[in-house]
């Protein structure tokens, strides 16, 4: 349990260290880039790259970008810039 808690620490650290938005809404920071809280495609690529270079093999960078909602679907787009 209390891994979950240094978890968030370190993230509201790293979140404040750089001079970004530290303004939590309910405990939950609040989302950042675009106004419209639209995912970019920056963001859709940064997030793969941190996925392949966590998971242990090709099945498991599958399989997370698929949870996560960042591989790309039928129309080329991912879930979550939907």
């Amino acid at each position: 349990m209390s891994g979950s808690v240094e978890v968030r620490q370190f993230l509201l650290r790293y979140e404040g260290a750089d001079g970004g938005s530290t303004s939590l809404s309910g405990g939950v920071p609040a989302p950042r880039g675009s106004s419209d809280g639209r995912v970019s495609d920056d963001q859709v690529r940064r997030a793969r790259l941190a996925v392949a270079n966590g998971a242990l093999d090709v099945e498991d960078c599958a399989q997370l970008l698929d949870m996560l909602g960042l591989s790309p679907g039928e129309d080329g787009q991912s879930p979550v810039q939907r």
